[in-house]
């Protein structure tokens, strides 16, 4: 697993990279912009204008809301990644946090009409996605939607199919969400499959 300073040295490549991944229709990323359209989609065609992205990377997702007039706040605990979204962003209120620690006191008292996590939740295990799922969901507005976008599956049996097929490609330190397995834990989950190896989940306050 990466710590911060992987990512401030991934942090300039990174756009790349997941663009290579793309177009190849490989795992890790087949699909990343699907996977962020949909979720730009959810939020174009639903009430609210206050997003909170965590662990926003490089802004990809939440520049373009930015520009659309939307009121992006974000936590990341890359310096490198904050300082390139924050050049796309200026007047976004952008925090450096690690998330995997919990939803941080600065944003406290605070609530958002969206909530959008793509490709970083597979940093925590499947108990502190669940957990942390729970924290996020008070900090939403009434009728407000947590969307999280990442390498997904709907069954133990499909990943267990796309390890197998990805080799020594795997990332053996990612932990990537299953909708059988995480469900039972939060029971309002939703689940959209994007391709083999992506998806889109959703949670409604």
């Amino acid at each position: 697993m990466l710590n911060s300073k992987g990512f401030d040295l991934w942090a300039n490549d990174y756009d790349k990279d997941v663009q290579l991944s793309e177009e190849s229709n490989s795992y890790p990323f087949a699909g990343y912009k699907q996977v962020l359209g949909t979720i730009y989609q959810t939020i174009r065609e639903n009430p609210g204008k206050r997003v909170l992205d965590i662990g926003f990377g490089t802004g990809v997702l939440t520049q373009k809301l930015y520009a659309d007039g939307y009121e992006i706040s974000g936590m990341d605990f890359s310096e490198q990644m904050i300082s390139i979204a924050k050049a796309k962003m200026p007047e976004a209120d952008l925090l450096c946090h690690d998330f995997s620690q919990g939803f941080p006191e600065y944003f406290q008292g605070k609530t958002f009409d969206f909530m959008v996590c793509t490709y970083a939740i597979h940093h925590l295990d499947t108990p502190q996605k669940a957990a942390f799922i729970r924290e996020l969901t008070p900090h939403l507005s009434e009728n407000g939607l947590l969307l999280i976008g990442d390498v997904a599956f709907r069954t133990e049996t499909e990943l267990s199919e796309c390890r197998a097929a990805c080799g020594d490609s795997w990332d053996e330190d990612e932990i990537y969400m299953v909708e059988e397995t995480l469900k039972p834990l939060v029971p309002n989950l939703e689940y959209e499959k994007i391709t083999f190896c992506s998806g889109v989940f959703t949670v409604r306050r």
